[in-house]
C-alpha cells in the first residue's frame, strides 16, 4: 500500500466525513418539508445520536479534525431530526413506544 502524507490521510478523511454528514440533509430537508416523521424509527436515530455524541468525543481527545468536524455536524443534524420526530411524529411515537 502507498504511503500518504498526513495532510492526504486528513484529507481522505474529510472526504469521507462529509460524505456521510451530508446524507443527512435529504432526511432532514424531507421531514421539515413534510411536516412529518412517522417513518423515522426513534430507538435508532436515538442510538445513532449516542454513538456520534461517543464519536465526537473520541475525536476531540484523540485531535481528530475531520472525526471532530464531521461528528460535530452529523450529531447536529441527527438531534434536530430527532427533535422533529418528537414535535411532528407524536402520535407514531406512541405507537413506538
Amino acid at each position: 500500500m502507498m504511503a500518504l502524507s498526513a495532510q492526504a490521510v486528513n484529507n481522505v478523511g474529510f472526504a469521507g466525513a462529509f460524505c456521510t454528514t451530508v446524507a443527512f440533509v435529504p432526511q432532514l430537508v424531507r421531514v421539515l418539508k413534510l411536516r412529518s416523521a412517522r417513518e423515522i424509527s426513534l430507538g435508532t436515530f436515538l442510538l445513532f445520536s449516542i454513538g456520534v455524541f461517543l464519536w465526537l468525543l473520541y475525536g476531540i481527545y484523540s485531535g481528530s479534525k475531520p472525526v471532530i468536524a464531521s461528528n460535530a455536524v452529523t450529531l447536529g443534524l441527527s438531534v434536530s431530526i430527532l427533535y422533529l420526530k418528537m414535535r411532528y411524529g407524536r402520535a407514531s411515537l406512541e405507537e413506538e413506544l
